[in-house]
């Protein structure tokens, strides 16, 4: 079953070049921290660009449930009227994100702090996903939280009446968990620092300086020291939101696998600690270049021109880019299908434990459409057949995973026989035009029975 509805199968087959311009939806990671800072700021706040795809519209309707004015003004324009730090008003309801561990996760840390009680809940894959990491941090701030057996959803928390601050080093790379402790730290006095060994991607700590937040980083011998003053009153913004790039991931990397391919995504994020895909592609002899680089709203931004690359190779994916890239190896694998040699992924234990064990997905998928690949852990390697050596052929499961979905049908565009996925539905949570955007560049995408 798709998460909202009825299994959606879906077709990809080989096809003529992919040409044009792919005006990619905006970057969910800034999308979801827009709504929850603009609720938690004082007055209005208004956002342009936002991604419309399920995960935030869940994020929004929370927001509305904890008491901020959240309006649709159209045409991706939304305002957020916020409550203040520390003005959460108590759900009348069950909160349901979902397919969203980002909104989820957030949203936790943002109302452990505040005297007041909500339960959260998810679909079938965001049930069965950890929020231990998550809920541990916030214990410390004084939160409780009563879940099913493993820390799962769906999960009860009872935010602090007294928090105080903490001192936190987040124990494996994550975004999310740094991103929820922070936005605990904002209704706590005093203090509040994170320590990460390992740089994540850093809309938060940029959006709350945005917001008018005490918030300054440190290079110390320990790590990245990231060191929050609470209680600020954070002052609303007009914000734009950059075009995602792990959404810019799926046009750049089939326009590089489809013959005669020339596609340009306006407007990408290029935030370093979210652009490690495009450095691997590059080094892997990708035809990829930026145009128009800039700065918008805080956020380094650029034009991406991907050209089809016959020649691309094999490479060792440094461990310590995994933070920059970490959703994007899925759709790196396909790529990884079409280059001569192999392509070695390693400290990625995180895609263990994202929508889907994505490594499993992945792993299942290309070997039915005749790729090799190994797997342990914490890593995978798939054998690239060349350009044009890909079998194709083969059903594949999404694991409610929209990445893995997306992923599969890329791989289609280039196989010598089409690529089927079980259901596209979940593709709506994060890319909801990737299917009329991808067919307008000319690919041969049909929706199959069952």
């Amino acid at each position: 079953m798709s998460a909202h509805g009825d299994p959606l199968p879906m077709t990809s087959q080989a096809c003529g070049p992919l040409t044009g311009t792919a005006e990619v939806p905006g970057d969910k990671s800034i999308s979801h921290r827009s709504l929850i800072l603009g609720a938690m700021a004082v007055g209005e706040t208004t956002i342009t660009g936002l991604l419309e795809g399920q995960d935030v519209l869940d994020t929004a309707r929370a927001m509305r449930a904890f008491g901020a004015e959240v309006t649709d003004l159209g045409g991706g324009k939304w305002s957020v009227h916020g409550v203040g730090v520390g003005g959460f008003a108590e759900p009348e309801n069950v909160i349901d994100c979902g397919n969203s561990g980002t909104g989820v996760r957030l949203i936790m840390g943002a109302m452990a702090t505040s005297p007041i009680v909500a339960t959260f809940t998810g679909d079938a894959s965001l049930n069965g996903r950890p929020m231990a990491r998550v809920t541990d941090p916030l214990a410390l701030f004084g939160c409780q939280a009563i879940g099913r057996t493993g820390g799962r959803l769906p999960m009860t928390l009872v935010g602090a009446v007294e928090p105080v601050p903490v001192r936190y080093v987040v124990p494996v790379p994550s975004a999310q968990v740094k991103s929820a402790v922070l936005l605990a730290g904002l209704n706590a006095p005093g203090q509040t620092v994170v320590i990460e060994a390992e740089a994540t991607r850093d809309h938060t700590e940029r959006m709350l300086a945005g917001f008018g937040a005490e918030i300054t980083v440190a290079e110390t011998d320990d790590g990245r020291e990231i060191t929050l003053t609470g209680q600020p009153e954070l002052k609303p913004q007009h914000i734009e939101v950059p075009r995602d790039p792990s959404s810019a991931a799926f046009p750049v990397c089939a326009a590089l696998i489809v013959p005669g391919s020339d596609v340009l995504v306006p407007g990408i994020g290029l935030n370093p600690t979210r652009a490690g895909l495009f450095t691997t592609l590059r080094e892997m002899g990708a035809d990829l270049s930026y145009e128009n680089e800039r700065v918008e709203g805080g956020e380094p931004v650029a034009d991406l021109r991907a050209r089809f690359s016959p020649d691309l190779k094999g490479i060792a994916v440094p461990p310590e880019r995994a933070a920059s890239m970490i959703d994007e190896y899925p759709v790196l694998s396909v790529v990884a299908a079409f280059a001569r040699g192999h392509t070695e992924m390693r400290g990625v234990k995180e895609l263990r434990v994202k929508e889907s064990d994505r490594i499993d997905a992945m792993a299942k998928g290309l070997r039915a459409n005749g790729i090799e690949v190994e797997e342990g852990p914490d890593w995978w390697v798939v054998a690239g057949r060349g350009h044009g050596n890909v079998a194709g052929g083969a059903t594949c499961a999404s694991q409610l995973d929209h990445r893995i979905a997306m992923s599969f049908l890329i791989l289609g565009m280039a196989s010598q026989s089409p690529v089927q996925v079980d259901d596209a539905g979940p593709i709506a949570t994060s890319f909801p035009i990737f299917e009329p955007l991808m067919q307008a560049l000319g690919a041969q995408i049909s929706r199959s029975k069952g």
